[in-house]
Order: structure tokens, then sequence, then C-alpha cells
């Protein structure tokens, strides 16, 4: 039997948009999944703060995390593009191109997975909601309160799917039968 991958000890999630991106450190060990950190970098419109502008603060903030904390690996979400809205895909590229940027000058290797993936493996169902992924995430890390925004909790969500997915079938998180 082939053994499995070795799961990189940190790992940072991201989710990301050009508004908010949430991210979500995680560290490996023998005792389990530990969250380090989770939050979110902001960019705004509000500020008027044109294209390029927006791009250099989710660059500087993601990196600034990533210099912080050192992760091995970086799981980012893929971008779901529906056909009525390019722009919001061709906007989402630009991010995505940045936060790819961020990540290979900090030397971590990037993963992409899919939504669909990430919700299949922390509530077991692909088309879970925003607020049923929270609850997932919320009870694997034992949080008081859901993490918020969503953005955080689809972040922390691609972390622990990436570690899912190192581990093996029936080593990785599954949601209990209360449903979450």
């Amino acid at each position: 039997m082939a053994a499995s991958p070795k799961v990189p000890s940190r790992i940072i999630g991201v989710d990301p948009g050009l508004n908010i991106t949430g991210y979500g450190v995680v560290e490996c060990g023998a005792r389990g999944v530990r969250l380090l950190e989770a939050g979110v970098v902001r960019s705004s419109r509000a500020r008027g703060d044109n294209l390029p502008a927006r791009l250099q603060s989710l660059f500087e903030g993601l990196r600034e995390v990533m210099e912080e904390f050192r992760p091995q690996a970086m799981c980012l979400e893929e971008v779901y593009s529906h056909p009525a809205f390019p722009r919001t895909s061709i906007l989402m590229g630009h991010a995505r191109g940045v936060i790819c940027l961020a990540a290979r000058l900090s030397r971590v290797r990037v993963v992409n997975i899919s939504a669909k993936r990430i919700k299949q493996s922390v509530t077991g169902n692909g088309n879970a909601s925003k607020t049923q992924v929270q609850r997932a995430v919320q009870h694997y890390f034992a949080l008081a309160r859901q993490p918020h925004p969503a953005d955080v909790a689809d972040a922390l969500a691609a972390a622990l799917c990436y570690v899912n997915s190192l581990r093996g079938p029936g080593n990785g998180f599954r949601p209990n039968s209360s449903g979450i």
C-alpha cells in the first residue's frame, strides 16, 4: 500500500474576492488541525480606490499574513463563473492573479480546489449553503460563534478540505448526525 502524501504543517486557505478576501491559517500536527489565525483582507471602492490600488491592498495584505505565519501551502478556492456575469469573472481573475503572485513570492505552493469539493469535504454536501459551511467550521474548531463574514469560514473550509484530501479516505472531518 502506498504511503499517503505528507500533510504540510501550515496551510492557508483563501476565499478570493476583490472587495473581501477571506483567509484562514491552520497548523497540522499529531493532535489534529489547529486554527492559528483567520480574517479578511479588505479593499474598498468606497474610498475611491481604483482597480490597481485595490489589487495592491489585496496583495500586500496576504503577503503580510504569509510572512507572519509562513505556510507551506495555500488552498485557493476556484472561481465559479456564471455566464450571465462575465465581468465578475474577469475581476475575480485579477484578484486570483495577485493572490497567486503573493504566494509565489512567499514560496508557498498553491492548490486550487472547487467550491463544490470544499463544501462536500466539510459538510458532506457539495451544494451546502454558506450557513452550513459556517456551522461546520464552527463545530470543527469548537468556536463560540460562527466565523463572520462567511468568507472566513469558506477560507477555513478550503484549508480543511486540503488537509482531508491528503490524509486519505476515512481520516478527514465529516459532519456529525446533526446535519451541519
